[in-house]
């Protein structure tokens, strides 16, 4: 059923932190490990989530790239092949939304696949969740369980308690942890124009295993979810607009410094399960990033570094329980079964080989070529 369409500041400012689960860990891997700079980083978020807000008019979600994330650590990408997969991903998606194939991809993707692949990300979320979480129990486990009686509070929301407790037992449980120092200024995004060499191992390591997940998952099923939580409040949700915003983003921001950026459907679940129900929780958390970019740099890296990882994880745990739950109820016996596979292949390989493999099962069944 949409959500209600006001929950107050506090369920809003709330929805606004019930991403960062997703968006901190691989943002700070980024910038500590491949020395990404912290100014273009969290202004091009900020910029990307309060434009979200104000086109989409619902809690959209924009989030790191998460295949492309794994190379930057992995295969220690430099902000040059970064910018140049930034590009690649950039100009195919505004293609998509252009001549609108995406439409077409959309159309004929049967929508237990679509419901699948979210039951795989929901539970894919979960589990990530649970890793992080059990890095530090004494932190973790507390606070998943601080946080359920919460989950629908309005006057103390869950994902604000579970920031607020983490900071406070990550200094409990470490003693001497350094507050780090904090001097405001004017922090410029830097340009990073790459070089031709750059599109080699962006193209391969990054762009090309990141297309098939951004279009199941920041596309297809991120409309079918926000027309779920939101109904006609999301008219402006579809899967061309989400090309297209997103294509844009990464086409200006690359070149800038900017880290790859997409729309997901575990974002928008985690921002709606956390209180957000408005264009405010964009605005809220974008004016945040955008602060924290232009006037606090890396040093505002080392202040979201004070929330613990086994925090993160438990927001992690309950926007994936709830992206899973959310997906689309189908009474068939062959749908659910298809929903069924797709998901555990998303679960057991990835997301991209689950889409392939349920789209031909979901035809096949379709056809009457397979009996289920």
């Amino acid at each position: 059923m949409p959500g209600k369409n006001k929950s107050g500041f506090m369920g809003e400012f709330s929805g606004s932190i019930g991403d960062l689960g997703t968006f901190l860990p691989y943002v700070l891997g980024a910038i500590s490990v491949a020395g990404f700079n912290p100014a273009s980083i969290f202004t091009g978020f900020g910029i990307f989530y309060i434009f979200c807000g104000w086109f989409y008019r619902i809690p959209m979600a924009v989030q790191p790239m998460k295949v492309a994330s794994a190379a930057v650590l992995i295969h220690q990408l430099t902000p040059g092949e970064v910018a140049a997969a930034g590009l690649i991903v950039g100009a195919v998606l505004l293609l998509l939304g252009v001549t609108g194939l995406i439409n077409i991809i959309g159309r004929i993707t049967p929508a237990a696949v679509i419901s699948g692949i979210q039951v795989g990300l929901g539970l894919s979320l979960a589990v990530l969740g649970v890793k992080l979480i059990v890095t530090e129990p004494l932190i973790g486990w507390p606070i998943l369980l601080l946080m359920l009686p919460l989950l629908n509070s309005k006057r103390f929301p869950a994902a604000i308690a579970a920031v607020l407790a983490g900071v406070a037992l990550n200094f409990l449980m470490h003693r001497g942890l350094p507050l780090p120092s904090i001097s405001l200024g004017i922090y410029l995004p830097e340009i990073a124009l790459p070089a031709a060499a750059d599109f080699n191992r962006g193209f391969f390591l990054a762009a090309l295993p990141q297309l098939p997940l951004t279009l199941a998952n920041a596309v297809l099923v991120t409309t079918a979810l926000s027309r779920e939580l939101y109904g006609a409040r999301a008219a402006r949700v579809s899967d061309r607009n989400l090309c297209l915003t997103m294509g844009a983003a990464n086409l200006i921001s690359s070149p800038l410094g900017g880290y790859m950026m997409c729309h997901g459907a575990g974002g928008v679940a985690a921002h709606h399960r956390f209180g957000g129900r408005s264009s405010y929780t964009s605005y809220i958390i974008g004016a945040a990033l955008l602060a924290v970019g232009l006037f606090l740099g890396k040093d505002g890296a080392a202040l979201f570094a004070l929330i613990p990882e086994a925090a993160l994880g438990c927001l992690l745990f309950y926007s994936g329980i709830d992206l899973a739950s959310a997906a689309k109820k189908i009474e068939q016996r062959q749908d659910f079964y298809v929903i069924l596979a797709v998901a555990a292949l998303s679960l057991a390989i990835n997301p991209a080989v689950a889409f392939a493999a349920g789209f031909i099962l979901a035809k096949s069944i379709e056809k009457r070529w397979v009996k289920i």
